[in-house]
């Protein structure tokens, strides 16, 4: 029988890829985002795949919306066996310069969404004593840079209710799982379309991955639960512990390059912001799954090549160590 997964900010970016992984697995996909051109082109990209959608225009930041989307999703596929919080949105801006409107959309999307959406799963999940939660979250959750404020609290705030929702799930005994899928930078359309106040194009900071490379990550952690989180990306692991060890001497270090690597030498976007009104509402307006840096953005990850696949990769590091080990003796032997 087909799995129900239910995908939020799903009309663009690492959610849409992630709902396209999942048709090709034939689950039955819930998308669930504001901009209905998005949704629709989505949908139509899950369908050609074989899989069936549910399209609910919603916005996470209200929570009756996001209940009515689960009551819908369960009316026409039965039981949620995965919920994926992805919905975000952000503003690239000095603090300072970001006005309590605009901050407080940001943390209502980018971390009350979650806390909503999670709400929302376990509410079905919790009498069934089946399901699994996925939180898209990121590096940025442990180690902040200038510029994002308000999503980095954001995503400082999600790990830190997630560890809490985790340790209360195992003091119950629940088969209900949460975990957390923490991104590297991407390469979708929220650059394109975020609220900035910065003289350039903001961009992530290199190296940047494709979306279907997130989405991987995300489908790995969703049929793996059982581990706390999971660092997708090479640069996710390094920017963690370059943070556990030498924090201040990060902070020093992104002061003086954090500002300038988040800016190409473009000129910002003209076209409207998707903080309170989606971008991609009308037809037409479908911005895809990509954003604009094709040309920089890397389709696979060692890291998560090793994570979803550990005895290969286990195989590949015992075949290089008897290679090298094999090449030296043998030099060795020439040498004496």
């Amino acid at each position: 029988m087909p799995r129900t997964v239910v995908i939020t900010g799903a009309s663009a970016g690492i959610g849409r890829a992630t709902a396209r992984l999942y048709a090709r697995r034939g689950a039955h996909v819930v998308l669930i985002a504001r901009g209905q051109a998005g949704l629709d082109a989505t949908a139509k990209e899950v369908e050609s795949l074989g899989s069936r959608s549910l399209i609910q225009v919603a916005d996470t930041a209200d929570p009756a919306q996001i209940e009515a989307a689960a009551e819908a999703a369960e009316q026409t596929f039965g039981p949620i066996d995965v919920w994926i919080n992805c919905a975000f949105t952000s503003v690239f801006s000095p603090f300072d310069e970001i006005t309590a409107t605009d901050y407080d959309r940001v943390t209502q999307v980018t971390y009350l969404g979650f806390v909503n959406g999670t709400r929302t799963a376990l509410k079905r999940m919790l009498p069934r004593n089946h399901g699994t939660i996925v939180q898209v979250g990121s590096a940025l959750g442990e180690r902040s840079v200038p510029l994002q404020s308000a999503y980095c609290g954001a995503k400082h705030a999600i790990n830190g209710f997630t560890s809490s929702l985790r340790t209360e799930l195992l003091h119950r005994g629940s088969k209900v799982h949460v975990t957390v899928a923490q991104m590297p930078a991407v390469n979708t359309p929220q650059f394109s379309w975020v609220t900035s106040r910065l003289a350039k194009h903001p961009q992530p900071v290199p190296p940047i991955y494709q979306p279907e490379v997130a989405a991987r990550g995300i489908v790995h952690a969703a049929d793996h639960p059982r581990r706390k989180q999971y660092y997708i990306g090479a640069t996710t692991v390094a920017t963690i512990w370059a943070n556990r060890l030498a924090p201040a001497l990060l902070d020093r270090y992104l002061a003086r390059t954090g500002v300038n690597s988040q800016q190409t030498d473009q000129w910002p976007p003209s076209g409207a912001s998707n903080l309170f009104e989606p971008v991609d509402r009308t037809e037409g307006s479908d911005h895809g799954a990509h954003g604009v840096f094709d040309d920089q953005a890397h389709s696979w990850s060692l890291k998560a090549t090793a994570t979803h696949h550990p005895a290969a990769a286990a195989s590949c590091l015992a075949l290089g160590i008897a290679t090298t080990a094999t090449v030296w003796l043998r030099r060795r032997s020439r040498v004496s």
